[in-house]
């Protein structure tokens, strides 16, 4: 147990010592209908079914009408009445009748307990009889209140002698706790330090545990602590929503929140406090069914938390089903901690003690028991005893995990030894086995030496015989080129054999570039005999005008819409020695209409004809007149 878990069990018990001596309650009296002052006490405390009032369910009554003779007889005690009969929809009228002590040497004033009431008009006596009206409730502005405090307070005149009677017309929309105590000033600031004194102690150990876990966190970095933080959190939001202390000090000028902090903070716990359980139980493994029950529970409580919010706060009401979601975490609890799981110990009795608060508080609520100190702070002891155990638990966990993290590394450290000594083992008899391998590897390298040179004289005398078959292959090649160009210029050349030159497009243009400018370039536009490459593949752009000249131009093939291929074969038909062939013929055998055929024909011998050439060349017919006068 760490010095930080024995601080907060000293506080806890602290704070249990304070809340007994202190008895916030004080002294409850029985059913009067007139209450003495009288300096030989300090408090009487009076609850609704000790009270005289009267229930309208019109809510049409007027402070006139109340205290009309007539009416008085209707104002009653009603023993029977608790906090459970309360109806919302109803107006509830209060008599409180004091028998003024003028000799008193205390001062002395009326108090509410319950801060959660929304609307109280009070009807205050005056010295001459008349009433005096005040309004209070957590429905308005905290600073309105005439006492900084978070209960609601009323001063008695003590002055005359007589009776001085107080009403009081009540209106909540949420079930209202009717509590009234007479107290002197002197017990109200004793009460209220105590009090207040016990509330920092409170949310201080809230704070404190809080941080705590948020430097485990930054420790461990597991998501549980962050739940369990907000778990906390909620905690204490929701803790001072039911005191008080939150509308006094978070949002005094907001009182339409009060409506909405208890349902919105204690919806928050049961989220944090099912997803921390789930995470810290491992539910998810260890108990599926629990698991999804958990979040069944969740679903339920997220319905009515939207009910509350949106349609019908009475659904923020603490009812029996709260105390739904700590019945099966502790449950849940049990049944794994039943299955060895050791680290559930103290969250067992963690909810245990969150349950059994939890219990007592709903059954006060439903007045099923009577109202004390220890009822009242029944929740607030709870939830304090239960952040002390889950803070054992969470560190229990942490040591429970070291222990098995120690007999992992012992167990690690044993297995490491027996592996040092196997590797030693081991490497001995690799080391005998390298050695073996190494004298067995030094004999085939060298047989590889030996190899390897042979291989290199070999591949020396293949090297010179492909030399010279390179140099044979060049030779055959160059005739049979010289022969097929010799046999396109003597116009003996087949189809097949006229595609081995001219194969495609790139073979034609290349032909083209060759015999247009194998004598150099000369512009068509402005004659100047410098140029660069153009866009295009096989084009010229002159250096001094820019005119782009592409590699067609000035020749028959100029425009042709048909491969160039194609129309160096027709060309050559033209030309060729061989017996002509026919429209037909030539458009089967290059795949072309009779009508393009026949037209590039016809171009070709109109070229020849302007020529004038009798019998021409190959390289006779592929420049247009205009270029052959150039050239």
């Amino acid at each position: 147990m760490t010095c930080v878990h024995l601080t907060l069990l000293r506080s806890a018990c602290l704070f249990l010592f304070i809340l007994q001596i202190s008895g916030v309650y004080g002294q409850r009296v029985s059913g009067s209908a007139t209450l003495n002052l009288d300096d030989n006490w300090e408090e009487r405390i009076f609850s609704i079914s000790q009270l005289e009032f009267f229930e309208d369910s019109t809510n049409s009554l007027t402070f006139d009408e109340v205290i009309q003779p007539g009416f008085q007889q209707l104002i009653k005690i009603r023993p029977s009445f608790s906090k459970n009969n309360f109806n919302t929809a109803f107006t509830y009228w209060v008599k409180l009748s004091i028998k003024n002590f003028p000799k008193s040497k205390k001062k002395w004033l009326i108090e509410f307990y319950d801060q959660s009431i929304d609307h109280i008009e009070a009807y205050i006596p005056d010295k001459e009889g008349n009433y005096i009206q005040k309004t209070m409730g957590d429905a308005r502005p905290f600073r309105d209140r005439e006492f900084f405090h978070k209960n609601f307070q009323v001063n008695i005149d003590n002055e005359g002698e007589g009776i001085s009677n107080f009403y009081f017309k009540i209106n909540s929309s949420q079930k209202a706790d009717i509590r009234i105590a007479v107290r002197s000033f002197n017990r109200f600031v004793y009460y209220a330090l105590n009090e207040y004194f016990l509330y920092g102690l409170f949310y201080g150990m809230i704070i404190i545990i809080a941080f705590y876990n948020f430097l485990i966190f930054l420790a461990v970095r597991e998501m549980k602590y962050i739940y369990y933080i907000f778990y906390l959190l909620s905690v204490g939001l929701y803790a001072m929503s039911l005191d008080g202390v939150g509308y006094q000090y978070l949002w005094p000028n907001n009182p339409e929140f009060n409506l909405l902090v208890n349902g919105i903070f204690s919806f928050s716990i049961v989220i944090w406090a099912i997803l921390f359980s789930l995470r810290f139980l491992n539910t998810r493994d260890k108990s599926p069914v629990f698991h999804y029950l958990l979040l069944a529970s969740l679903g339920i409580k997220s319905l009515f938390f939207i009910n509350g919010l949106f349609f019908d706060v009475k659904y923020f009401d603490i009812s029996y089903f709260d105390v739904i979601p700590f019945l099966l975490i502790f449950i849940s609890s049990i049944y794994i901690l039943a299955k060895g799981y050791k680290v559930a110990r103290f969250f067992v009795m963690a909810y245990g003690v969150l349950f059994v608060g939890a219990v007592i508080k709903v059954m006060a609520n439903t007045a099923l028991i009577e109202h004390s100190t220890l009822v009242y702070y029944s929740l607030h002891l709870a939830f304090l005893i239960e952040m002390v155990l889950l803070s054992f638990a969470l560190g229990d966990r942490i040591r429970i995990m070291k222990e098995i993290r120690d007999r992992a590394l012992k167990r690690s450290l044993q297995q490491y030894k027996v592996n040092v000594a196997l590797k030693e083992k081991v490497n001995k008899e690799l080391e005998s086995k390298v050695k073996e391998r190494t004298r067995e590897l030094e004999d085939k390298n060298r047989l590889l030496i030996q190899y390897n040179e042979q291989l290199q004289e070999k591949d020396e005398e293949i090297k010179r015989i492909n030399s010279l078959l390179d140099k044979d292959n060049w030779k055959l090649k160059s005739s049979i080129r010289e022969s097929f160009q010799a046999r396109l210029i003597n116009k003996l050349l087949s189809y097949e054999e006229f595609k081995k030159i001219f194969p495609d497009k790139s073979a034609c243009c290349r032909h083209l570039e060759q015999f247009k400018w194998e004598r150099g370039f000369e512009c068509r536009q402005c004659g100047n005999s410098k140029c660069s490459h153009g866009p295009k593949l096989f084009s010229r752009r002159c250096t001094k005008c820019g005119y782009i000249d592409s590699v067609t131009a000035g020749t028959i093939f100029h425009g042709v819409r048909f491969p160039l291929e194609k129309a160096f074969y027709i060309a050559y038909s033209v030309i060729s020695d061989t017996k002509p062939q026919t429209l037909d013929q030539l458009a089967g055998m290059l795949d072309l209409r009779k009508n393009t055929v026949w037209a590039f024909r016809k171009k070709v011998k109109k070229a020849i004809d302007q020529n004038g050439m009798e019998r021409p060349h190959w390289q006779d017919i592929l420049m247009e007149e205009d270029m052959v006068k150039i050239r």
